[in-house]
């Protein structure tokens, strides 16, 4: 099998892949023609079928796994496939672990490092909520551990939530040594918690897309509500400590014009909002490496706001 990563224009397929998208459209000039986006686990490409009543394209919806044959082709700096021939595939001709991206890392171990962290927490009321999500409520557990962190941009993988979630974490940690000020238990336990709501907001693989709780209310909203009703079980929570931790989380996309309900008014909102925004942009960055064989200057980037470029080798 060749990975949707490898593929350079000029090249051509024959292999079978995961349909995650498709639908019908016209051209200008009148003529019906099918978007389709095709996945492994290494990525996604846009595809085209510009004659779908062509005796060699048969029929297919998204979610299915399809044989295609096709050109690589470059159009406006992207690469997509020229699709000439497809079929869809049965059951058995395919593997799906080859389809659905997962994290790079080990999602037991890093559960693992999880726990130890929470262990590490000294407020007995805080403890206590974070062992309600990741310990006593199995079916969170595992929802968490498989989740993506996102449809796309970053950890827009299974193990995706878990992998940013302890990167944001680890983060606080640090921070918390460099700044005696920042109360650990609350900033940590606030970095646990942030993006919990995306279990909710993003389905599960390989749909991967939003809810309409996600599209109603979103994971900020979700997760502060979810916090509150975990709170509630747990006699004598102080409810200034349970406003400070949703507050947190409230506030950790930092800005109002990145959904942010709130704006940090706690040097712990502050510090996790940056960690979140560090873990996330050296995550996109990383990722934008990693789907390009390119050597020189990448192009110009809207989320960084700068043509990109590969460090030099030493």
């Amino acid at each position: 099998m060749k990975y949707i990563k490898d593929y350079k224009d000029g090249d051509r397929v024959f292999d079978i892949y995961f349909c995650k998208f498709k639908s019908s459209a016209v051209t200008k000039n009148g003529k019906n023609y099918d978007n389709v986006i095709l996945q492994d686990k290494t990525g996604t490409l846009d595809a085209k079928i510009w004659d779908p009543n062509n005796a060699g394209i048969a029929d297919f919806d998204a979610m299915d796994y399809i044989e295609v044959y096709g050109e690589v082709t470059s159009f406006n700096g992207a690469l997509q496939v020229n699709v000439k021939r497809v079929r869809k595939c049965e059951e058995g001709e395919y593997d799906e672990k080859e389809y659905m991206p997962v994290s790079k890392k080990n999602l037991d171990e890093m559960y693992a490092e999880l726990l130890k962290i929470i262990d590490s927490i000294q407020n007995t009321y805080l403890q206590t909520l974070l062992k309600k999500f990741f310990v006593d409520d199995q079916e969170f557990a595992q929802r968490f551990k498989r989740a993506s962190a996102a449809k796309s941009v970053h950890h827009g993988f299974i193990g995706g939530l878990l992998e940013h979630t302890l990167s944001v974490t680890k983060l606080c940690d640090y921070y918390c040594t460099a700044y005696p000020v920042l109360n650990r238990d609350l900033l940590l336990t606030a970095a646990i918690c942030h993006d919990m709501g995306k279990i909710k907001e993003i389905s599960a693989f390989p749909i991967n897309d939003y809810t309409d709780a996600g599209q109603f209310l979103g994971h900020i909203v979700m997760g502060s509500e979810m916090v509150s009703e975990k709170a509630r079980e747990i006699p004598g929570f102080p409810p200034m400590l349970e406003m400070e931790l949703k507050h947190c989380i409230l506030a950790h996309h930092g800005e109002y014009e990145y959904g942010s309900p709130k704006k940090p008014a706690l040097i712990e909102a502050v510090a996790l909002n940056k960690a979140d925004d560090t873990d996330a942009k050296m995550e996109t960055f990383t990722e934008i490496l990693d789907a390009t064989q390119e050597t020189g200057w990448l192009g110009f980037n809207r989320l960084f706001e700068s043509n990109l470029k590969k460090t030099s080798e030493k």
